[in-house]
């Protein structure tokens, strides 16, 4: 199945915005806990829109994917970067499992 993920976003958007009128306490403190999360400090803003893609990807959200794909875009991640983390999410999609498996053995 293919997505079309910049659409996707702008529907949640239009979404998000709804929600956010309807429990203005609520969205206003995940609001807060985004901006906390994204704040430049060890790690800059690029690699931790990656980290939240790969984290996306793996828990099988595609409206994380759109979100947080789109965003790292915007923060200048190339394609190499977009491809390096898809691949940390391949590995840590399956490591799980593979851990899971030998303790199921």
């Amino acid at each position: 199945m293919i997505h079309d993920y910049p659409a996707m976003a702008k529907n949640l958007s239009t979404e998000i915005r709804t929600m956010r009128q309807g429990i203005p306490d609520v969205m206003k403190g995940f609001s807060a806990m985004a901006q906390a999360a994204l704040e430049t400090k060890a790690l800059d803003t690029r690699t931790k829109e990656l980290i939240a893609l790969a984290i996306g990807i793996t828990v099988r959200c595609d409206g994380c994917v759109a979100f947080h794909a789109k965003a790292a875009l915007d923060q200048g991640a190339g394609r190499d970067e977009m491809l390096e983390t898809i691949g940390m999410a391949i590995y840590m999609g399956g490591g799980p499992s593979m851990v899971y498996d030998a303790q199921a053995l």
